[in-house]
């Protein structure tokens, strides 16, 4: 083959296990040749609407067996698949098509609609007329020479912090992703994968999916959450894996057919988007399992660092180590090594740069380092801690705090459930923190006591001055706090 990419993964995996089921979704499922033969024509469908290499081919929709054979079909034509998320806005969605060029776009029929309002040349919706597409195309085999160094895809980050922008990941990215992966996480061909968070985020795809597939295992794709569904899920197909961020795995634990439930199948736990709370992983150790946690960014594909079940019982809060094929340092501000600082990343898992953005590509970037963004330092082991994001620093009479410190403290108090750490004005001391708490259900506390619980724990001046309650906070699809909004929301009160 001259498809060295993740395009070809289709036709390599077909000649090994043809007959091996690759995708369950609802009542249907493909073996590897039947993924293998509707990839191909899509992609013939695709160049006939003439997709050419380099060009954009975008999907909007949930989870769907049209998501991969889009991904996969682009990746066969050379052409660059831009996945896009269902919770943005119109006026979002249009920035992301606009600003990538996509000349096509794959939907789902529930987003038909606004499908059409997209500045996109083509549209293609899954249904009838899709499967119709398929089956009058050729079923010729594709070999449009790709390189590891093409682009694949561009994911645009969450934008948080303002206009999304895509991250150029190339066929090289990937793959060294999924080996990372795969030499890390010790998945195996006869796994069985349930995979609900949605595949348009990069950990759901990048460190879930496609390992499974490029071993040949099962993936059992749901279109939404629901923790009553996962335990029934894993009882009747005997899941392996399963992937999710907190807040899913703590709604599961929190199903009332969860102490009963048989998990007996169930060999590892992903977990990614944010730290697992050790109250979480002790509920999962009483069941006798343990998370695999995961650190990283849209940007390095995004496996950073990787933390194994039996180190997080030692080792709680940790990031874990470097992925086998990636390195990290810890610099100061003037980019020299240092005990605590600056996380930089480097490997060939970490994309080339932004979409059209060469400024800010480089300022993300250090001597060939990509910047995380995240204060961090390591152990007498090497074992990474991200104490905080640089720029959510709280400087509070010349002192430094760092949220997730006190964030991580809050924890330990039963009733806590979610928080988030916050600075807002002061005048005597220009900022303090604030403390914004969900409360678990049936549970009682006051802020003073919840103030109280952390003398002793903490530095005086690290104690928030003050505490919000709420019914939930608002968290991006890969569980990460939208630190933005809440501090747009309740920084003022």
């Amino acid at each position: 083959m001259r498809n060295h990419g993740i395009g070809s993964w289709t036709a390599r995996r077909a000649r090994r296990t043809p007959h091996r089921v690759a995708v369950v979704h609802g009542s249907r499922q493909y073996d590897y040749a039947e993924l293998h033969d509707r990839t191909t024509r899509l992609a013939h469908h695709l160049r006939d609407a003439g997709v050419r290499p380099g060009d954009r081919v975008a999907f909007l929709g949930p989870n769907h067996p049209a998501f991969l054979e889009t991904f996969f079909a682009a990746g066969q034509l050379g052409a660059v698949f831009v996945p896009l998320n269902t919770r943005l806005a119109e006026p979002e969605l249009r920035h992301c098509v606009t600003d990538s060029g996509a000349c096509v776009l794959v939907h789902t029929p529930a987003f038909g609609d606004i499908a059409s309002r997209l500045p996109v040349q083509r549209l293609i919706g899954t249904g009838p007329g899709y499967e119709d597409a398929l089956a009058h195309a050729s079923a010729d085999g594709v070999d449009t020479p790709v390189r590891h160094d093409d682009t694949a895809m561009l994911m645009y980050t969450s934008g948080t912090t303002g206009r999304a922008k895509a991250a150029v990941l190339s066929h090289g990215n990937i793959v060294w992703n999924c080996v990372n992966v795969l030499v890390d996480g010790d998945f195996s061909a006869t796994d069985i994968t349930l995979l609900s968070a949605p595949l348009f985020h990069t950990a759901a795809l990048n460190m879930t999916c496609l390992p499974t597939l490029l071993k040949g295992g099962t993936l059992i794709l749901e279109e939404s959450f629901s923790p009553q569904r996962t335990l029934k899920l894993v009882e009747e197909r005997r899941v392996t894996v399963m992937f999710g961020v907190p807040a899913m795995f703590q709604q599961v634990a929190g199903a009332p057919a969860f102490a009963r439930a048989d998990l007996s199948s169930v060999r590892m736990l992903l977990c990614g988007g944010a730290p697992v709370p050790e109250a979480l992983a002790e509920t999962y150790r009483r069941r006798g399992l343990g998370f695999l946690q995961g650190y990283g960014m849209t940007e390095a594909s995004p496996g950073v660092c990787l933390l194994d079940a039996e180190h997080a019982a030692r080792k709680p809060g940790s990031a874990g180590l470097p992925h086998f094929f990636t390195d990290v340092r810890i610099a100061d501000p003037a980019g020299q090594d240092a005990e605590q600082g600056e996380l930089l990343v480097e490997g060939p898992n970490v994309m080339r740069g932004y979409w059209r953005l060469p400024e800010q590509t480089a300022d993300a970037f250090s001597d060939g380092w990509f910047r995380s963004g995240d204060l961090a330092h390591a152990d007498d082991d090497g074992y990474i801690r991200i104490v905080d994001r640089v720029k959510d620093m709280i400087i509070s009479g010349g002192e430094n705090i760092y949220p997730a410190e006190v964030e991580k403290a809050l924890y330990h108090h039963p009733a806590v459930t979610d928080c988030a750490v916050i600075g807002v004005p002061d005048g005597r001391w220009g900022e303090v923190a604030r403390a914004v708490v969900v409360t678990a259900p049936g549970t009682q506390v006051t802020a003073d006591d919840l103030l109280a619980s952390l003398d002793g724990r903490l530095a005086r001046y690290k104690i928030p001055k003050s505490v919000v309650f709420v019914d939930a906070l608002p968290r991006n699809g890969a569980g990460k706090l939208l630190k933005t909004r809440i501090r747009e929301e309740h920084a003022a009160h």
